[in-house]
């Protein structure tokens, strides 16, 4: 906790954010593994996830967890709710087309969010935040061309649900400045399996999954889920919604290379060119930020002052 202490408020940012973001990378790939029905998948995910996000909440506040709970006031309810709908449209985007149609949608929350924020909060995002929106969301397109066509519009509509509440929840969260709606997630939990759990029990005889298919379900939803979403809640903490939504890209990206090398799929060349222009474009960011922030820390330029610490504000 120290040596994350001793970064800069956005250092920590970029780290939670992106930490939380590759530990969701497998996530597409390991619900098409667990190949479940609609309902029995969300029912797993809901309760094993909401149990995965209460313990990391009593680890994380201990005697203070109650306490923790009631500084989200009506905010974190909304928190709850929306991502109970991004969580149902993301599982059900993938169970009804494609992986690449539900990750080139979800590629348009940090535009979304950016929008969001710049009519409700008045965020102003720096030029180059937007150039880099625009060139990931051009190597997401690249990635998933060749799906493009083949989808349900069933699974791109879940799809569209999941990028936009997703981007509103990131929005909602800056409304309320050094809050934690992280602990918010248990409730979301529990809400996506009570819900799903309802239609599974109404299904016609259901029953517990295979072994295989029930050692994946824990993997992801127990551990998995809970740690990577808890990072990537904290994240507006930190950053602006839209910087949030853009450094989730790297779930996409390295998802979809998941995907290709467990599933030995071939990846064609104008996929790989997508990769790497999402990755780069991510890195160049990330490097530029950094040599600003420490000639600013430096007083190298005074002039670059002023709009560094609004973007770092934000």
């Amino acid at each position: 906790m120290s040596r994350l202490s001793a970064l800069s408020h956005r250092q920590q940012g970029l780290l939670l954010t992106g930490g939380g973001a590759l530990i969701m990378a497998p996530d597409a790939l390991l619900i098409k593994v667990a190949d479940l029905p609609d309902a029995e998948i969300l029912m797993w995910r809901g309760f094993l996830s909401a149990l995965g996000f209460l313990l990391i909440a009593l680890v994380r506040y201990g005697r203070g967890t109650l306490a923790a709970y009631r500084r989200c006031g009506w905010t974190g309810i909304a928190v709850a709710l929306l991502f109970s709908l991004t969580t149902c449209g993301f599982v059900l985007g993938n169970q009804y087309t494609k992986a690449g149609n539900v990750l080139m949608i979800l590629a348009g929350a940090p535009l979304i969010a950016a929008a969001l924020s710049w009519v409700i909060l008045k965020e102003r995002l720096p030029r180059r935040t937007w150039m880099a929106i625009w060139l990931c969301m051009a190597g997401i397109a690249m990635i998933a061309l060749d799906d493009a066509g083949a989808g349900s519009w069933v699974g791109n509509a879940f799809a569209l649900m999941a990028a936009t509440t997703l981007a509103i929840n990131f929005t909602l969260c800056r409304t309320r400045p050094g809050i934690d709606m992280s602990p918010m997630l248990v409730f979301n939990g529990l809400i996506v399996g009570s819900v799903a759990g309802l239609f599974w029990l109404a299904g016609s005889e259901p029953s517990l999954p295979a072994t295989n298919q029930l050692a994946v379900v824990i993997l992801l939803c127990l551990v998995i889920v809970p740690c990577g979403v808890t990072l990537l809640q904290r994240g507006p903490l930190y950053l602006p919604a839209a910087e949030v939504g853009l450094l989730l890209l790297l779930e996409v990206v390295v998802g979809t290379l998941l995907a290709w090398w467990i599933l030995a799929e071939q990846p064609a060349p104008m996929a790989m060119v997508g990769g790497v222009l999402v990755l780069g474009t991510l890195f160049a960011k990330g490097l530029y930020e950094r040599r600003l922030e420490l000639r600013l820390r430096a007083g190298v330029d005074p002039a670059l002052r002023a709009p560094a610490d609004q973007s770092s504000a934000l």
